[in-house]
């Protein structure tokens, strides 16, 4: 009896046991997270085209502005019979004409002229005085250098508003011939003046790099992922000048890196004296910089949890689906977390590196495998679920398109490219070409997919303040 009742005992046990078996718990270790070393991105050199424009309005406004009153003076009557003092009278006028400036400036002379003889010691002279206004003409050529508008002019003409006479012998007699001689005395310190004044009024230095200093000051891409742009000022270069209608172009060239930079908001690194300007003949204005597609794992997660949905993986009655996906990084890789139900229940573990794809602007994992721990505890408990063809098909859910990511990125930066004014008077202006693939970073909290761009970008510097 005892014999007899022991079969279906045993056969009780035995299916409890396959029963129980077939809806196993896996206890595997979990990889903790560790920290990644702060990402610092590797730049290449960008050339920004730098136009400089100026208006012959604020050549003159300048000029006038350093050039006032009293502007020439002669005291010494002994040695020409003459003295003469010369004022600015009115605003000077300045305009292009054949690529030239044309300075134009209205004048007040006081003349005094000196008649008489010295015969035998005694001194007998009559000093008259004249007061006149006239229009000096003068003509400059022009060129940049050390920051500044070198000029090189000369007094092309002199005309008085009306000429000079005086009454000898009863007699009204023009002394034109006895002022202008004179005045061509002064010829080269009037032409002088006009230089210096030009050569004050026209330094591009403190303006250009205010301007260096505003847009080299990093500003946010993405506040989500806390993503800064960072542009570090190398060398300026410059070639000649043009005349364009009622203005002066300076083109010059900036040297530049751009960087990107998760995290708080970085320093600026300009350095305003270390940055020299270079004269060369043409100017490169090409840019090829850095931008980050950031991914944080919360996000991967989701998106990859999405991927698992309705999915079932594994062989004939034994299978199992994923409920929930979690991302980490660990010892340079990426560690991906399957919480799954069914012939098994738990959580595997995934490790590798991820990877893009250029066509689909996917994040994927080519090279994809268990955990050491999860896989040899599947060796023990589940070994169809170890089998590479199911790893296989996870795999095929382990990937997530960034193309929102990139979208979004160029929508930022093409707000910095469409007319963006960091301050008064300076507009930047660009555009983008495609977007090429570089590599991929992990971070404590993102994936970063790191692009090239390709591109031009145009910061115009409109007048001087």
């Amino acid at each position: 009896m005892t014999k007899i009742l022991s079969v279906p005992i045993l056969l009780l046990i035995t299916i409890t046991f396959n029963s129980c078996g077939s809806l196993q718990q896996l206890n595997t270790l979990k990889p903790d997270p560790d920290n990644a070393i702060p990402v610092i991105y590797e730049t290449t050199p960008s050339f920004i085209n730098l136009p400089i424009t100026i208006k012959i309005q604020d050549i003159e406004n300048k000029t006038n502005s350093y050039l006032n009153g009293l502007i020439y003076e002669d005291n010494a009557i002994e040695d020409d019979d003459l003295e003469i003092k010369i004022w600015k009278l009115a605003p000077i006028k300045i305009r292009n004409e054949n690529n030239k400036i044309i300075t134009v400036l209205p004048l007040k002379a006081q003349v005094k002229y000196r008649i008489g003889t010295k015969q035998m010691g005694i001194e007998m002279y009559d000093i008259r005085e004249f007061n006149l206004n006239g229009l000096i003409t003068l003509t400059s050529n022009c060129s940049l250098y050390n920051w500044k508008l070198k000029t090189k002019t000369e007094l092309k003409s002199l005309d008085w508003n009306e000429t000079p006479t005086m009454i000898i012998m009863g007699r009204n007699v023009p002394i034109t011939y006895l002022i202008n001689p004179a005045l061509k005395l002064f010829k080269a310190k009037i032409e002088t003046k006009i230089d210096e004044a030009i050569e004050k009024s026209m330094d591009f230095k403190p303006n250009v790099l205010t301007a260096l200093e505003k847009i080299s000051n990093p500003f946010q891409v993405n506040e989500s992922y806390e993503s800064w742009l960072r542009l570090n000022p190398v060398e300026i270069y410059a070639s000649d000048l043009k005349f364009k209608k009622e203005s002066v172009q300076v083109e010059m060239g900036l040297k530049c890196t751009m960087e990107t930079l998760i995290g708080r908001k970085p320093e600026s690194i300009f350095d305003s004296s270390k940055i020299i300007l270079k004269t060369v003949s043409k100017i490169p204005n090409q840019i090829t910089t850095n931008i980050i597609a950031v991914s944080s794992y919360n996000d991967a997660s989701k998106i990859m949890t999405k991927n698992f949905q309705g999915q079932e993986f594994g062989t004939g009655n034994k299978k199992i689906k994923v409920q929930n996906v979690n991302l980490w990084h660990k010892d340079g890789k990426m560690v991906i977390a399957l919480e799954v139900l069914g012939s098994v229940n738990g959580t595997i573990y995934l490790v590798g590196f991820p990877k893009y794809n250029e066509i689909k602007k996917e994040i994927y994992f080519d090279d994809l495998n268990y955990v050491l721990d999860t896989k040899s505890r599947l060796m023990r408990t589940a070994n169809w679920l170890a089998q590479g063809i199911i790893l296989k098909k996870i795999q095929e859910s382990c990937r997530y398109s960034i193309k929102p990511n990139l979208d979004e990125g160029k929508k930022t930066i093409w707000n910095y490219l469409n007319n963006y004014s960091p301050m008064t008077g300076v507009y930047i202006n660009g555009k983008m070409e495609d977007i090429e693939f570089q590599k991929i970073q992990l971070t404590n909290n993102a994936i970063l997919a790191n692009l090239k761009i390709n591109g031009t970008i145009d910061i115009n510097i409109n007048g001087l303040k």
